[in-house]
C-alpha cells in the first residue's frame, strides 16, 4: 500500500491533489502503513477511497512504476491488464469489442454473486444500444438516451432505474489577460472581465436545457458541486434566470456592444447529451451577440485540452469522490502548481484563495473549516469563475428480473445485483 500511495502522489499523477498534505508514506511492517501529514487532516481518510492499490512487484515486473500520463495519450501495461482482488477476474478482453469477467470464488466477501459472468460489449451508437436491449442481446444498458427513456419505461420486460449522480456539468473559461486564440478580439481577453462572464451566465436558460435538451433528466444548479457534497447549500445552489437585456447591457459596459467570437470545446461521448447541451449554449450566447463556434470531440481528445490548458471556453463535468468541497478547490480553483490545480485550465491564480484552500487540509476546527469553505464558494460565485449548468441524472435500463441500484458515482455494482427468477 505504501508503494501505491507514493505512486498516486507522484508529480505526474492526476490523483496527486488527494495527497497534497502528505509529507511521507512508509511501510512499518507487512500489515501497517504509516502516513505522515503536515498537520491533522479531517478528510484524508475520504481521500484514500479514490486511490487504488497496485502490487509493487507486479508494477516493477511490468514497467508500470510510473503512472500513465493520460492527457498525453500515453498507454502502459497496467491500462491493458488487471492486478487486484476484486469480486470478478478477467477471462478475456478484445479492446473496444468485448470483455468477459467471471466471478472470483475466493473473493474476501465470501459469497458468490447472483451475476456469475459479465460480458461487457461497447456499443457507441445510442439507437443500436437500445435495440440490443429490446432484442434480448444484452440485459443491461448504461447511459440510456433521454429520448428513449419514456418509451423503455412503457416496454414490457424492461425496467428503468435512475438517480442523481455525484457530477456537476458546467462551462469554464480561460480568465487570464492573454488574448484568446479563438476570438476576434486580439488585444485582450474578454473573459478576463467578470462582467462578460456574468453576461454569459445571464444568457443561459438552465430550465430550457433541462426541459428541451435533457427532457427533465437534469437538476439545474448554480454551483459546481452536487448536494451529496459537504459545503453545498440551498443558497449556493440558487441559479440565475435568463435575462438577455441585462446580459447585453453588461457586454456593452465591458466594451463589447457587438459581442465577439469564441470557440466552445465540448466532448461528444462523455456526459448525458453533452454535444446537444453545447449546441444549445451556442444558441443562448448568440442571443446576446456572442458568436460561438462549436468544436466537438470524443472525451479522449477533449480532456487533454484542459490538462494542457489549450482551451478558451469549454464544457466539462466533475464528480467529487471524497464528498468534500476541498476536492473541487484543490483541483479546479487553486493555482496550478505542485500537487494542486491539476485540472484548473482557467489560469486563475489568487494567492489569498490558495492559502484558504490549503488551510482546509490542516484545519481541525470543524466550524472554522466550514466557514472557509463557505467563503471560498461565495468568492467563486462572485467572480463567476465557472458557469454551473446542472447536476447530472443517470438512467439505466435492465431486464425486469434484475434489481440494480444507481449509486451517486454511477458505477454499476454488478456483484450486488439481485436476479429474481
Amino acid at each position: 500500500m505504501a508503494f501505491s500511495l507514493n505512486r498516486a502522489r507522484s508529480d505526474k499523477s492526476n490523483l496527486r491533489q488527494l495527497h497534497a498534505d502528505v509529507v511521507e508514506v512508509k511501510a512499518v511492517d507487512d500489515l501497517t502503513v504509516e502516513v505522515k501529514l503536515r498537520a491533522p487532516n479531517l478528510i484524508y481518510p475520504n481521500n484514500l477511497t479514490g486511490t487504488y492499490i497496485l502490487d509493487k512487484g507486479w508494477a516493477e515486473k511490468n514497467n508500470v512504476v510510473d503512472v500513465q500520463v493520460y492527457a498525453a495519450g500515453k498507454d502502459n501495461y497496467a491500462v491493458r491488464n488487471t492486478n487486484g482482488s476484486g469480486p470478478y477476474v478477467l477471462k478475456s478482453r478484445e479492446v473496444g469489442v468485448r470483455t468477459v469477467l467471471d466471478a472470483f470464488d475466493k473473493h474476501w466477501e465470501g459469497h458468490k454473486p447472483d451475476v456469475t459472468q459479465i460480458v461487457y460489449t461497447p456499443i457507441a451508437d445510442s439507437a443500436t444500444r437500445v435495440a440490443a436491449l429490446l432484442s434480448g442481446e444484452v440485459d443491461f444498458v448504461q447511459d440510456v438516451p433521454v429520448q428513449d427513456i419514456e418509451r423503455l419505461r412503457k416496454t414490457d420486460g424492461i425496467k428503468i432505474t435512475s438517480g442523481p449522480e455525484n457530477r456537476s456539468i458546467f462551462l469554464g473559461y480561460r480568465v487570464d489577460d492573454t488574448p484568446l486564440a479563438s476570438s476576434n478580439i486580439k488585444d485582450k481577453n474578454p473573459l478576463n472581465d467578470v462582467r462578460v462572464r456574468r453576461a454569459f451566465d445571464l444568457a443561459i436558460d438552465r430550465d430550457a436545457l433541462n426541459k428541451v435538451v435533457l427532457r427533465g433528466n437534469s437538476i439545474p444548479t448554480g454551483i459546481i458541486v452536487p448536494p451529496f457534497v459537504h459545503g453545498w447549500s440551498e443558497e449556493l445552489n440558487a441559479y440565475t434566470r435568463p435575462d438577455v437585456a441585462k446580459a447585453k447591457a453588461l457586454l456593452t459596459e465591458a466594451g463589447y456592444p457587438d459581442g465577439f467570437t469564441i470557440t466552445l470545446d465540448t466532448p461528444n461521448n462523455r456526459y448525458v447529451n453533452d454535444e446537444a447541451i453545447s449546441q444549445a449554449i451556442v444558441g443562448f450566447l448568440g442571443r446576446i451577440g456572442v458568436k460561438v463556434t462549436l468544436a466537438s470531440r470524443p472525451f479522449a481528445q477533449h480532456s487533454p485540452l484542459l490538462t494542457e490548458r489549450k482551451t478558451d471556453f469549454f464544457l466539462y463535468g466533475w464528480g467529487v469522490p471524497t464528498f468534500d468541497s476541498a476536492y473541487n478547490f484543490n483541483d479546479l480553483i487553486h493555482t496550478r502548481e505542485g500537487r494542486y490545480g491539476a485540472y484548473n485550465p482557467t489560469y486563475y491564480s489568487n494567492a489569498a484563495v490558495d492559502r484558504k484552500i490549503e488551510s482546509l487540509g490542516a484545519e481541525t476546527d470543524v466550524a472554522k473549516r466550514d466557514a472557509t469553505i463557505a467563503e471560498l464558494w461565495k468568492q467563486v460565485k462572485e467572480e463567476a469563475l465557472y458557469l454551473p449548468l446542472h447536476n447530472q441524472i443517470t438512467t439505466w435500463a435492465v431486464r425486469d428480473n434484475l434489481d440494480i441500484e444507481v449509486p451517486p458515482d454511477a458505477s454499476p455494482k454488478l456483484g450486488r445485483v439481485t436476479i429474481n427468477e
